[in-house]
């Protein structure tokens, strides 16, 4: 099993090495095929079939898992650090496999789909080869067993989404964008590995499951600490507030690039790595507080941020943050199985709506909702498919979405009503479990107004999700066509991608009801339908007033505030970047001015002296005589004077 995990992880990475090797010579082989040929763009093989090859090994790896659940582990070499040992190993359980064929699912269909959209790009081989390391680093961070093996594949992640983001680096946006991608996650990334080491130490080990098992027993203050710093990690990867403004500029990047980032890759490792060490979590109250007030601040505002974009991605970059909050939520509840669920619902319904868009903007050649409407009727695949897509972000049931939002929310209300008691059974090895007061035997408790807050959290998102989903979905296919491009769904590899993504957007909800909580609740289905209608409805009744409209305009003047996502990046930008900015132009100047004028004027002040000591020493045989004879006549003066 732990060979199989392996070679899942490691073939993505040798397409990877193949890529940068030989794509360049293969590109040029290549050249010679017919016009309009796929593979006139470069290594379309090398970049699919290892990843292809995955995902059939990840899906047996899962359905072993599945026949026999449990944990295996297998480390491939002990490093004896001196102090806290370091396990270079894999550990398989049933969320590290889930979560495994879910990476590669995406994966596999953001490089099928690739091969069309990258046609004629001369960068193809290493686009897709940055590609396959990605998918590569991510899978390593789902089946390690150990931190600091999990932190590789973590860090290797941050650099492959820079020169993916800045892909076409020509592009001033572009290089921007991935910049900020970098120095934001980086930010964060501090804090997460001195929470690894912070973690590590206490425990007196860096193996997952060792830490997990033993997590009660460390001292309150070390899982506190450790949490938090976590957190910090988690906020930049998964785009949290305040870490999350790189995130809408990563649009400036290719389309596939987004749906890899957001569905499968960077934002769900935030999530995911909260849910593995969630144990941590549970004896640390304070962390998962603070976990709960990030996710409602991100959803909240996200969703309301994308409701007045006019920007397509960026209406789906803002979802994303906001959907990652729900999981964020869900698991500052308890509800791991949901969050989870919800991660791999999301990951379907999120990648087919960017490479849908991909569709609509390779189509109309622009990125914003105002150049669309109409597009239904030429471009029926990607309609249905898109369709499908929107139902699954609003939660509309029974599509994927709808089961495990409303998981979610079931999870917060229970907690909410039940003073934020959550339940901790099958976590924990040992006994007794440190409790807070009143906790039952098999659970431990968060402030029940922070259960409270998620849940209207919950509630209001829901809302607004339906809302800016609708518009999105009305403006681009409703409507008359607002611009002078040919309405045709595009290439096959590209329109027959999306519609397969749509099969598990619209059903995989249904592969959770065999866990009791994961079933829709009554109240809370009804409840959670009824605020759909309200969202969908609302939009749909102020776009119907005038198709010809943006329906956001029924925000008035909280539209600009909206659109702007709060003024976040421009506060940013007033409190630190123009500091630091005006901080290096002085540091600039005292170092020309200073520390430069200083080495200047030594040398200067050497030369001179250098200039007068060499006076004496010009090679003249006159003057040596002349001041030899001068020496012989003060000395003699000398004599004459002292005697």
């Amino acid at each position: 099993m732990i060979w199989l995990a392996s070679l899942v992880a490691l073939l993505p990475f040798l397409a990877a090495f193949a890529g940068m090797l030989f794509g360049p010579s293969l590109t040029r082989v290549l050249r010679g095929t017919p016009a309009g040929s796929p593979l006139r763009n470069g290594p379309a093989l090398i970049a699919c079939a290892p990843v292809a090859v995955s995902l059939v090994l990840s899906a047996i790896v899962a359905f072993v898992v599945w026949r026999d659940p449990g944990e295996r582990t297998g480390a491939l070499a002990l490093v004896d650090t001196g102090s806290v040992p370091i396990s270079v190993g894999l550990q398989v359980d049933g969320l590290a496999a889930v979560v495994g064929l879910m990476v590669c699912c995406v994966a596999l269909a953001v490089q099928v789909y690739s091969v069309a959209y990258m046609s004629g790009d001369r960068r193809y081989s290493s686009y897709a080869a940055f590609i396959s390391l990605f998918t590569s680093a991510m899978l390593l961070v789902v089946y390690s067993g150990d931190l600091l093996v999990l932190y590789v594949g973590w860090e290797v992640m941050g650099i492959c989404s820079y020169f993916l983001i800045g892909h076409h680096w020509e592009d001033r946006a572009n290089s921007r964008a991935a910049v900020k991608a970098f120095l934001v996650t980086r930010l964060g990334d501090v804090g997460f590995l001195i929470g690894v080491i912070v973690l590590g130490v206490g425990a007196g080990t860096f193996q997952i499951d060792r830490i997990v098992r033993t997590a009660g027993e460390l001292p309150q203050t070390t899982a506190t600490a450790a949490a938090l710093l976590l957190l910090a990690g988690v906020a930049g990867k998964s785009a949290q507030f305040p870490l999350h403004t790189w995130l809408p500029d990563a649009m400036a990047g290719p389309t596939p690039i987004s749906a890899l980032i957001h569905a499968a890759t960077m934002v769900a490792a935030g999530i995911y790595v909260v849910a593995r060490l969630y144990g941590v979590f549970l004896v640390a109250p304070s962390a998962l507080a603070v976990l709960g007030v990030i996710a409602v601040v991100s959803m909240v505002g996200s969703a309301c941020a994308a409701l007045a974009q006019d920007d397509l991605k960026r209406v789906l970059a803002y979802s994303t943050i906001s959907q990652l909050a729900v999981m964020a939520a869900g698991l500052a509840v308890g509800a791991r199985s949901a969050a989870v669920f919800h991660l791999l619902t999301h990951a379907a319904f999120k990648a087919l709506l960017f490479l849908a868009a991909g569709c609509v903007i390779v189509t109309a050649g622009s990125n914003l909702l105002a150049q669309y409407g109409g597009l239904r009727r030429g471009m029926p695949l990607t309609f249905w498919s898109m369709t499908v897509g929107f139902a699954a972000l609003a939660g509309v049931p029974p599509f994927s979405g709808w089961f495990s939002k409303d998981a979610v929310i079931e999870a917060a209300q229970h907690a909410a009503l039940h003073g934020g008691e959550i339940e901790t059974a099958g976590w924990f090895s040992y006994a007794p479990l440190s409790q807070a007061p009143g906790a039952g035997p098999n659970s431990i408790s968060v402030s029940g107004g922070i259960a409270w807050l998620v849940y209207l959290g919950l509630l209001v998102t829901v809302v607004l999700t339906a809302a800016y989903a609708m518009r999105a979905w009305l403006m681009t296919f409703f409507g008359e066509r607002r611009g002078p491009y040919e309405v045709r769904d595009p290439s096959r590899f590209m329109s027959w991608t999306v519609a397969a993504l749509a099969v598990p957007a619209a059903i995989l909800g249904f592969f959770g009801l065999g866990a009791s909580e994961l079933r829709p609740q009554f109240g809370a289905s009804v409840l959670s339908i009824l605020l759909l209608a309200a969202g969908a409805g609302g939009a749909f009744l102020v776009w119907n007033r005038d198709p010809a409209l943006d329906p956001a305009r029924a925000l008035g003047p909280v539209r600009t505030v909206f659109a702007r996502a709060f003024f976040v990046d421009e506060l940013y930008t007033a409190v630190i970047v123009r500091p630091v900015q005006t901080l290096a132009r002085h540091v600039v100047i005292f170092d020309q001015r200073r520390v430069d004028g200083a080495v200047v004027g030594t040398g200067r002040a050497t030369s001179r002296l250098g200039g007068l000591v060499r006076f004496v020493q010009n090679g003249n045989p006159q003057t040596y005589l002349t001041g030899l004879l001068a020496g012989v006549a003060v000395i003699a003066a000398a004599v004459v004077i002292f005697q």
